[in-house]
């Protein structure tokens, strides 16, 4: 981030404390206490586990043995589940069904219950193994499939008008699957200091130069010091390589991103009958590949739990030094539900994979649709030859913005088909907690005759390594995905 100097201290140097998370689960058949048949299964009505046969319904087991007062938390703290994949681990895991006698096999990168083939009792992997696919923790689905169909459906139909023929003609929210998603779920307590300069308006007026109307600022300047205990909690991060890059032009995984927050403090213990009828993606990254990326998410966390100090600087704040020392830090590994619609393009020899994604706890929903580029393109040339007219025969100061009236409505409904901006703002929908504010504002100077609406350098609302006003612009350059589907559609109308 230019202009400022960011440091994530780690007073970690010892290893880090491992917390066994699967205390008490048991491989093999989960019996109902009531009549001891083995068929569970979620009711997403209520969270709870419910006996298939005689309907009888389990509490949910919270999870456990993880710090829950995180302003105490010091060092480095892991889940079990959370700790390295062992590179030469087993997918595969035998049990003797203790009913019958037989060898039950299971796959466990695609599955985590298999029924015993002579008894039809159901056995489950509950206890974590070295390969990443029985996490910390589990956030049980909430929201029904109907529901879900509902919300994709309402989504699609917004984008109607743009969507490629062949999608509209195939599109059926009956595709739509439950998946369990794995997450690194983060809780730091850090202490932070922030330095810098930050702007305060004392005067707003107009210059005439020749016929045009310029606004100009008077400001005064402040050194800014802002010094506190933050604690963090729940930071979310994707688990799965595949997910975690965003900006990938084969498929649309930022979307997946952008509904999240989950209610992670409504997690419970890890349990196979919670994945029944739902499918899963197994983790395969470990903390040290996260650690840079969660880094630079804390100190953004810090830095915007800050701005609610700052409202006295209207024309913003130029962080020069951004220093955040973890003193503790605590991981768990966790699956988190989504409802997921996937439908892929193809054009030529370009493909991407589009998908409309619902939270399973909260309905967020986000997506992405394809686009038919000549109907848009048509239409963004009609508006911008209107343009172009209003510009000639239109008595306005800043007529010249006509001419550009087609460009943006094409990136507009660009933006809303495939929403390349799509994130999780984890900077402001984690939790926080502020504590001990040490606040220093000494003023340095007065500044005159300013043309800019922000302080040079402003960056107390923006976020580190997202240069979020040109992402848009960004995902269009990278890997030609514009371009390339313009092309394709253009040859297969010829």
């Amino acid at each position: 981030m230019q202009g400022s100097n960011v440091e994530n201290l780690s007073s970690q140097t010892e290893s880090p404390t491992i917390i066994k998370t699967d205390v008490g689960a048991k491989d093999g058949q989960n019996k109902c206490p009531k009549c001891g048949a083995t068929d569970i299964s979620l009711n997403p009505a209520n969270g709870h586990l419910r006996c298939n046969y005689c309907r009888h319904e389990f509490d949910p087991v919270k999870a456990v043995g993880l710090d829950t007062d995180i302003s105490k938390l010091k060092g480095q703290v892991l889940g079990s589940g959370a700790q390295n994949i062992v590179a030469d681990a087993s997918d595969i895991v035998t049990f003797k069904c203790s009913s019958c006698g037989a060898e039950v096999v299971i796959d466990t990168s695609s599955a985590s219950q298999a029924r015993c083939h002579w008894c039809r009792n159901t056995l489950s992997v509950n206890q974590q193994i070295p390969n990443g696919s029985i996490p910390d923790m589990l956030l049980p689905f909430k929201i029904t499939k109907s529901d879900a169909e509902a919300r994709i459906q309402e989504f699609v139909k917004k984008r109607q008008f743009y969507a490629h023929p062949k999608f509209k003609a195939e599109f059926t929210s009956e595709n739509v699957m439950g998946v369990y998603f794995p997450y690194m779920v983060v809780d730091m307590n850090a202490h932070a200091l922030l330095v810098g300069e930050g702007e305060h308006t004392t005067r707003k007026y107009i210059r005439r130069n020749g016929d045009r109307a310029e606004t100009y600022y008077d400001a005064d300047v402040y050194a800014v010091e802002r010094e506190f205990d933050v604690t963090i909690h729940g930071l979310t991060v994707e688990s799965n390589k595949d997910r975690l890059n965003k900006k990938a032009s084969d498929k649309t995984n930022n979307v997946i991103n952008a509904i999240m927050p989950f209610d992670i403090e409504n997690c419970v213990q890890y349990n196979a009958n919670y994945l029944k009828g739902y499918t899963s993606e197994k983790r395969d990254v470990n903390v040290d590949a996260l650690k840079e990326q969660v880094n630079t998410q804390a100190t953004d966390i810090a830095k915007f739990a800050a701005n609610d100090s700052l409202t006295q600087y209207d024309r913003g704040v130029a962080w020069t030094s951004q220093n955040v020392n973890i003193k503790g830090e605590q991981w768990k590994s966790a699956y988190l539900p989504v409802w997921l619609y996937s439908y892929q393009q193809v054009n030529g020899d370009k493909k991407i994979l589009h998908y409309v994604a619902v939270n399973a706890r909260t309905k967020e929903t986000m997506g992405s649709v394809p686009i038919y580029m000549p109907k848009l393109l048509l239409v963004s040339f009609i508006i911008e030859i209107l343009g172009i007219c209003a510009m000639l025969f239109v008595d306005f100061d800043y007529s010249f913005l006509f001419a550009t009236i087609g460009f943006i409505y094409f990136f507009i409904i660009l933006a809303k088909y495939r929403n390349f901006n799509a994130r999780h703002k984890y900077e402001t929908e984690t939790k926080t907690n502020i504590s001990n504010m040490r606040k220093q504002d000494q003023f340095i100077t007065k500044r005159k005759g300013l043309s800019n609406t922000r302080i040079h350098g402003a960056n107390n609302t923006s976020v580190a390594g997202e240069n979020l006003g040109n992402a848009l612009l960004n995902s269009f350059i990278d890997n030609s995905v514009v371009s390339s589907f313009i092309n394709d559609d253009e040859n297969n109308e010829k």
